[in-house]
């Protein structure tokens, strides 16, 4: 038998239930049943993964879901540091439909640092930052042997730096 896959930061849910008819940003609990209290939850948005295959569309994808400001840098440090000041404001729930396109036209490496900012951001925010991967159930067993891999050569949810009390960025990745 091979080694055991990595479990999943407690940040990152994996959800193989259909989007909401009406847009809502639901998300599982931790343990994939019912979030306690239900519905939509305070900061949830919505993300489509299939408008993220790259670095490039991903971070216009967030810059919409999340209403960015025009200035956002669109890189791995701007994300951080945006992430990190939209947790100052109160809690974030990050639901990306069909999510097995994530990055998907990229290295795996790529999926690997946004995991890391995202990590870095949760461990350092202020607030609750939750990412809900969402996609069909059938899809849902390669999406999570994918991030199995890029968490299997990383310590994902580590603080990468610390200047006043912000999040540094991650590693660069080509």
């Amino acid at each position: 038998m091979g080694a055991a896959s990595p479990q999943a930061p407690a940040w990152l849910v994996y959800d193989g239930a259909p989007p909401e008819p009406d847009g809502g940003a639901t998300v599982p609990g931790s343990d994939g049943g019912p979030q306690p209290g239900g519905g939509a939850l305070p900061g949830g948005v919505l993300m489509s993964g299939t408008q993220a295959r790259t670095r490039a569309t991903l971070h216009e994808a967030l810059a919409g879901a999340l209403a960015l400001p025009g200035w956002y840098g669109r890189n791995w440090d701007a994300l951080a540091d945006t992430l990190a000041d939209r947790l100052d404001a109160g809690p974030l729930t990050v639901v990306v439909t069909d999510a097995a396109d994530l990055l998907a036209d990229e290295p795996p490496a790529q999926l690997g640092t946004l995991l890391d900012v995202l990590g870095a951001v949760a461990a350092g925010g202020h607030e609750t930052l939750r990412v809900v991967l969402r996609d069909h159930p059938d899809r849902l067993s390669a999406l999570r042997d994918r991030v199995a891999a890029v968490l299997s050569g990383r310590v994902v949810g580590r603080v990468v730096g610390r200047v006043d009390g912000r999040v540094g960025g991650p590693p660069s990745a080509g």
